[in-house]
Formats: C-alpha cells, structure tokens, sequence
C-alpha cells in the first residue's frame, strides 16, 4: 500500500475563511490525507473536530498524521452527505465550522491499483470506498449506450461522447472490458487525429465522468449542501473546494438560494412564502489558488473556494 500523502488545496484560505475558534465544533467532510484537519486541530484547545472520509486507507492515514491531536479529534468513516446523520449519532446540535473539499485525493489518482488513473494499468474500480457498490467495470460493461454517452457528455464535458460510447459498445460485444489502458485504447479509437494532438490527456474527461457516476458524487453535493445549513450554529462558517463547473454550479446555487431566502416569483409584489436569508455569503466571487501554490501542486489551478456563514 502506497503512503497517504496528499497537497492540500488552499490550505491557508480555508483556515482563514473557517475563523476557527478555539472551543469550537468543527467537521472536515473529506478528510482525505488530513492536511486540512491538522491545521484545524493544532488551532482547537478545547474544541472538537471530526473527520470524515468514505476511503479507509484515507481515514487509517489520516489517523496516524492526527495522532498528537487524538484528544481533540473523532474519526468517521462514512460519506460527507450523511453529516446530518453522523452528527446526530455523535450527539452534537450544531457545529462552527464544515470544511468539504471535493476533488480526489492525490495518492487516489496517483495509486494505479485504484483505477482511477488513464497512466496506469489496472481493474476499472474508481470507488472511493471500496468496501462494497458499484465499480467502473459495471460502469462500461453494463450501462447502454445511450447512458455512456449522457455520463461523458454531462460529467465530462467529452464532446466525443457518442462516438466513444459506440466504440464502448462495440468492443464489450466481444469481451469485457477490464481495464484502465483497454480503456484508454478505446477511447482514443474513437476520437479523430486532432483530438488527440491536444495537451490534455484524451481520457481524461472520461475518466472523470466514469468516475463521478460510480461514486454517485453530484448527488452527494447536492445533498450535503442542502443539509450543511442547518448543520452549522449562527456565525458557523461553511467552505466547500471544488474542481470542476459542475459541484462549482451546485455549491453556487445553493450558497445563493440560502442567502436570498425568498422563493415567491419575481412578479410577486410582496413576499409570502415566509422564507428568511439563512447564510451570508462571504465570498462573492470564488477564491482561487495563488500563483505561488500553483508552481508548487498544478492539480490546484482547477480548485475554486466558496463561503457563506450562517446568519
């Protein structure tokens, strides 16, 4: 088993940003190597933070690098969209602050047993918890065509999607498809000269979208930003990480439909649903990576930061 190590994106922002307070509650969501959570913890004194993560290599890693912390800190292995639920089962009300960081881990990516890498030969997996559901193998070998194609088109952005799809098609008519270099081949089979002449690898978008559909991660955004909220105690801050325009649209929108509060239509005269402003925004516009955390991890220029505080 490879060593947990992971850069962690906008590390010194989303310390700024959760305006930790020393006997405060806080959640980190997506624990993954703890980068974030050490630098919660070493700021709590009589504080708590609890960790999530789905991974339980993430979480065992993580527990070793939170060791000195262990006073301060409580290990959860479950998804971050349940955290209503574990909040619950921990007997905790409310807490200060929720840190959700959306994007895969690197040691993810970078373990080729994973199967979640286009550079590396291995089994098509991609979950992030492999204790048990669905792999990328059911994925590409059971959907049909029209759904491969509607993944790659709306979690990829693949604009190859149908001719990919059909090549998918096509080739586990023969046999199955096993793993991540076939892949890789079929994919660039079915994508003309110049597509493939591009910087970005030609399976990367795939890949993507293979990936968010195993671990059903849109659905999870959406569903944690609908429960975070109430979730947090007044003045609690939440910041989510995400990667990619997708989980970006999601966490703006519900950012901004918490804010504003109201949902009678525009023509309405005067409000009368009743609804109030729950969260202020605290970031408008997002925050991104500096150009000097950029020169040292590159995976961050896709990363954008959001923040609202709760009213």
């Amino acid at each position: 088993m490879m060593e947990f190590v992971h850069k962690s994106v906008l590390l010194n922002e989303c310390i700024e940003n959760l305006n930790i307070n020393p006997e405060g509650i806080y959640v980190d969501g997506t624990l993954g190597g703890a980068g974030h959570s050490s630098q919660i913890a070493a700021r709590l004194t009589t504080g708590r933070l609890i960790g999530v993560d789905r991974d339980q290599v993430a979480l065992s890693a993580a527990g070793e690098r939170l060791r000195a912390f262990e006073d301060r800190v409580t290990l959860v292995h479950s998804n971050f969209q349940e955290i209503a639920t574990i909040l619950q089962n921990l007997g905790i009300p409310q807490v200060d602050g929720i840190l959700l960081d959306l994007g895969v881990s690197s040691p993810q990516l970078d373990d080729g047993s994973r199967g979640f890498s286009y550079m590396a030969d291995a089994p098509l997996d991609m979950r992030m918890d492999r204790s048990g559901g669905l792999t990328a193998y059911d994925v590409v070998n059971g959907w049909s065509r029209e759904e491969l194609r509607r993944i790659l088109y709306d979690y990829g952005e693949e604009r190859y999607a149908p001719q990919i799809a059909s090549a998918i098609e096509r080739k586990r008519g023969t046999k199955p498809i096993e793993t991540t270099l076939e892949l890789v081949d079929i994919i660039r089979s079915a994508m003309p000269p110049h597509a493939l002449r591009e910087k970005q690898h030609p399976a990367k978008r795939s890949f993507q979208a293979i990936r968010i559909a195993v671990n059903d991660e849109l659905a999870a955004v959406e569903k944690v930003m609908k429960d975070a909220v109430p979730c947090l105690a007044p003045g609690g801050r939440l910041c989510v990480i995400t990667f990619h325009s997708l989980e970006d649209r999601i966490v703006k929108s519900a950012m901004q439909a918490a804010a504003k509060g109201c949902i009678c239509p525009p023509e309405f005269p005067v409000c009368v649903c009743g609804n109030k402003p729950k969260v202020r925004i605290i970031s408008r516009k997002p925050i991104t990576s500096t150009e000097a955390e950029l020169d040292d991890n590159p995976r961050a220029r896709s990363a954008k930061l959001r923040v609202c505080e709760k009213l």
